[in-house]
């Protein structure tokens, strides 16, 4: 039986669960990795983060829809929203602008949801400097093959631009340093990169220097 002493000194203890601080996490990758279709699954699966609805200047593709795959804004709207200083960060990307809206980032992690961004790595670059202590994540295809052929399937670029996205894409590779975590996105194994990612997300979350973003 436990001593007077002993129920005494154990009453007086506390064993204080620290709410976790909202993570600004970032899935990136080459073209064709398959970033929205991880992101899709994400969403799917209901978890409960806030997914960013980037904005671009670019006309949607066949099957996009406004305000979920992107809010769609003719160059005079992006260009007022850069000069309102109303994103996070912007860039030209194969000649279109695609940029993060502040008050959208900034909603969520005041609520206190995790934050989950879709950009290349020109962007997560950009968010690596703003905010050092976000989660940046590599995603990569299985082998070269796979990944090249993935790009043929999708039939929206043209021998020019196909040879473009192949060139900057070599050029990313090149900086796997700049990110916390590489998940491989294999043929088929949709499913365990999503797996991998919430894996990564769970060990945030559990360490104890806790990553903080100020915004």
């Amino acid at each position: 039986m436990e001593s007077d002493a002993t129920s005494s000194a154990l009453a007086n203890i506390r064993f204080d669960v620290l709410q976790p601080s909202p993570l600004l996490i970032v899935i990136s990758g080459p073209s064709g990795v398959g970033k929205d279709a991880v992101l899709n699954e994400m969403k799917a699966r209901l978890l409960p983060f806030h997914f960013v609805v980037t904005t671009t200047s670019r006309k949607p593709r066949p099957g996009e829809v406004e305000g979920v795959d992107y809010n769609f804004v003719d160059l005079a709207d992006f260009e007022s929203m850069i000069a309102n200083n109303e994103l996070i960060e912007y860039a030209l990307v194969y000649q279109d602008y695609k940029g993060i809206p502040r008050n959208q980032v900034t909603r969520a992690l005041q609520s206190g949801k995790d934050v989950v961004m879709r950009l290349d790595v020109q962007g997560a670059r950009k968010i690596r400097d703003l905010f050092p202590e976000a989660v940046l994540i590599f995603l990569v295809p299985a082998d070269a093959k796979e990944w090249y052929q993935r790009l043929i399937d999708r039939k929206t670029e043209t021998p020019e631009s196909l040879k473009i996205r192949i060139e900057t894409a070599l050029g990313e590779l090149n900086q796997l340093d700049l990110f916390d975590y590489v998940v491989v996105n294999a043929h088929n194994r949709l499913q365990k990169a999503v797996d991998d990612i919430e894996a990564i997300i769970k060990v945030e979350h559990s360490r104890t220097k806790p990553r903080k973003i100020n915004i």
